[in-house]
């Protein structure tokens, strides 16, 4: 008996370290945080630059209401371009706003685990985005988090505010320098959505195959607020392990998540996102498309219900690819009272043969018939996206077909 249950720790303990659950932070270098001073873009390579691009991040920022632009622990660029919308190094707006302090840390708590409480002593900046009440900020703002020096830890801590009766669309693109190897990002994200307003949040990742990335996001959402996320994550990642938890504790409040996430060889992705019910008339939505090439894929979800009149979906769909790939659809659905609505669908497989036999029939080679199928597959119509946002996820899609087959 000692011996099964010795061979049980040890299986378990081999399965959590195999998607990456811990990461010895000692192995980071820490950048000094005195330097602060904005810095020009003339700095950035041009091989920095098409780095950025592929992002999502379009450098002029032209078309845009808004920019941050923070490489490793340096703010290069921040500005707002719309009245009623700010855009700060976090630094500054906790100076500035002495109530900031009542939000710090309440979406997200600072004990969490080690990553948390590192973000907290070693604090490194990151965003702070506001649209003021009643303002309908509908072009978009972009943030990017950009790490240049290598085997170096980026310590973040972003927070937005959507006031009452206003929208943000943002757009994010986090990206490592093609020089560099290894790092670990830890970016605390704190969204705060007050009564009657919408944010969408569109994150786009390129990060590098040694890269460790540990984001920890808390969300809540008040009376008929939406809050609407997407992630999209189609280049390689050593590690990647976020679990962003929403509450929706006002009637009417709405969230939405949608993830399109890629694992090739080497690559462990343990995903998924939390959202509590915790009034009544909310309603919440949950939708992943995962692709394995030979990576490992933890695909999560889990929907709690804890009022009458609450209805909520989580959908899980995973394609294998290779052999050696694989995906671990784990769906939860959790209901306290009558008169909850909560369903889930998952399913993990192959390509059909016979659905390559008939795009082949039609005139399309094997390798062109695999591309329109996983195409099709990652072609998901984020109901509320704007069409800019929409587009750069079409665009990350298009550009990683050929790195996935």
């Amino acid at each position: 008996m000692s011996e099964v249950r010795k061979t049980r720790a040890e299986q378990a303990k081999e399965k959590k370290a195999a998607f990456g659950s811990d990461v010895d932070l000692l192995k980071y270098q820490l950048l000094s945080n005195h330097q602060s001073d904005p810095l020009e873009l003339d700095p950035l390579t041009n091989e920095d630059r098409v780095k950025i691009i592929q992002s999502g991040i379009d450098l002029d920022g032209q078309d845009k209401a808004g920019t941050f632009f923070q490489t490793d622990h340096r703010i290069v660029h921040c500005s707002a371009k719309q009245p009623g919308l700010e855009v700060l190094p976090t630094a500054q707006a906790l100076a500035e706003y002495p109530w900031l302090e009542e939000l710090y840390w309440q979406a997200v708590p600072v004990d969490a685990d080690k990553y948390t409480a590192q973000a907290e002593l070693h604090f490194q900046n990151g965003y702070f985005i506001r649209a003021l009440e009643g303002q309908r900020v509908t072009t978009p703002i972009q943030a990017c988090l950009y790490m240049k020096h290598d085997n170096t830890a980026q310590n973040v801590h972003n927070i937005v505010i959507a006031e009452e009766g206003s929208e943000l669309n943002i757009i994010t693109g986090c990206a490592t320098a093609p020089s560099l190897q290894s790092g670990i990002h830890i970016g605390i994200s704190e969204f705060y959505v007050k009564r009657g307003a919408k944010l969408s949040f569109t994150m786009i990742h390129d990060w590098a195959e040694e890269v460790m990335v540990r984001p920890r996001s808390g969300i809540i959402v008040e009376e008929d607020g939406l809050f609407l996320s997407n992630y999209v994550s189609l280049r390689p990642v050593r590690s990647l392990q976020m679990y962003p938890t929403t509450r929706l504790i006002g009637s009417g409040a709405v969230a939405r998540f949608h993830s399109i996430l890629l694992a090739p060889p080497g690559c462990e992705l343990d995903t998924g996102a939390r959202v509590v019910l915790e009034a009544s008339h909310t309603r919440a939505e949950i939708v992943s498309r995962t692709i394995t090439t030979g990576g490992v894929i933890k695909a999560r979800g889990h929907l709690v219900g804890l009022k009458p009149n609450v209805k909520a979906h989580l959908e899980c769909h995973g394609l294998i690819l290779a052999d050696e790939g694989i995906i671990h659809a784990i769906p939860e659905l959790e209901g306290h009272k009558s008169g909850v609505e909560m369903s889930h669908e998952a399913a993990v497989g192959k390509i059909a043969e016979e659905e390559i036999e008939y795009l082949m029939a039609r005139g399309l080679t094997e390798e062109e018939a695999t591309a329109a199928i996983v195409r099709g597959f990652l072609n998901v119509q984020i109901e509320g996206l704007p069409p800019e946002l929409q587009a750069k996820v079409d665009e990350a899609i298009e550009e990683s077909e050929k790195s996935m087959l």
